[in-house]
């Protein structure tokens, strides 16, 4: 006999319908006249005018296609992504490092990880670029990485420690139970399910460190932005809106690219552990489990 099925919400009634209706209508109209007005303001500010052909055709002495090897090429291959490509990897070495000694029994251990967690999760990565470069004297590519490395360690460890007590208490149980050493138990049962389950936020902070390397456009790294404000200080003011919009559409495409990725991989997890299904109990003569 099926029940009925329940919902966590009353479902709307006509009154209640006709309102939501009303309500969209009035939304939407809203934001199309706020778009409208900021799109009627650039016009009368005479952004439209601006130089939008230097993204194809270029201008003194430089190609269209110039002007994008500039942005893709010396901006986000030599200068973003070099950055990114160095610190991720020491990221997840030093998280991992920091998560497992969070977990560790003894507190001249512990206490100092909890520490570094919650100081550099607090300060600034620019604060942080600044001490690399004024106090350790870093050239500005190990400076941008020294404030990413150091920000997003403490970020993804403790991304990491709360997919760790995410997991049932039995997990770390039934590792010691069979023999493992709690840190076998860490490394082989908690420390790939709580990757497993934290994979979305994991992915985001990857987007925010990929984000961030804009920062070294204070400290004068060449990255995307840096190349961006080159080129406007050369082609002049017109070519402002214009460099900037690409710079942005050239980022966005870049972290949308990495949240797909991020999908297909956690696709691929939920499908590998779906198909992975547990061995039949050994049965007796007649069909009846063994005891």
């Amino acid at each position: 006999m099926s029940e009925k099925q329940q919902v966590l919400y009353d479902i709307p009634g006509p009154k209640a319908i006709v309102r939501d209706k009303l309500y969209t209508v009035i939304f939407s109209i809203v934001i199309l006249g706020a778009i409208a007005w900021f799109a009627f303001d650039a016009y009368r500010r005479g952004i439209f005018d601006d130089r939008w052909q230097v993204l194809w055709a270029g201008d003194k002495g430089f190609s269209g296609l110039e002007v994008w090897q500039r942005l893709l090429w010396d901006g986000l291959i030599l200068g973003t992504m070099k950055a990114v490509v160095i610190a991720v990897p020491i990221v997840v070495v030093f998280a991992l490092m920091l998560t497992i000694a969070r977990q560790a029994p003894t507190r001249w251990v512990r206490y100092p990880a909890y520490g570094f967690t919650h100081i550099f999760r607090g300060i600034p990565v620019l604060l942080i670029i600044y001490f690399g470069v004024l106090a350790l004297n870093l050239s500005p590519l190990w400076a941008v990485v020294l404030g990413l490395v150091v920000y997003n360690t403490a970020v993804v460890a403790e991304i990491l420690r709360a997919g760790i007590a995410a997991l049932p208490s039995g997990q770390r149980e039934a590792g010691l139970s069979i023999g493992l050493t709690p840190l076998q138990t860490m490394m082989r049962i908690q420390l790939p399910q709580a990757v497993r389950i934290m994979l979305p936020a994991l992915i985001s902070q990857i987007v925010v460190l990929l984000k961030d390397t804009s920062l070294g456009f204070i400290i004068a790294y060449v990255e995307l932005l840096t190349v961006t404000k080159n080129l406007y200080n050369f082609f002049g003011n017109s070519s402002v809106v214009p460099l900037i919009l690409a710079a942005a559409v050239i980022y966005i495409g870049v972290n949308m690219a990495v949240s797909r990725l991020a999908t297909w991989l956690e696709g691929r997890m939920r499908h590998s552990s779906a198909g992975a299904k547990p061995a039949a109990a050994p049965t007796q003569a007649g069909g009846a489990p063994a005891v």
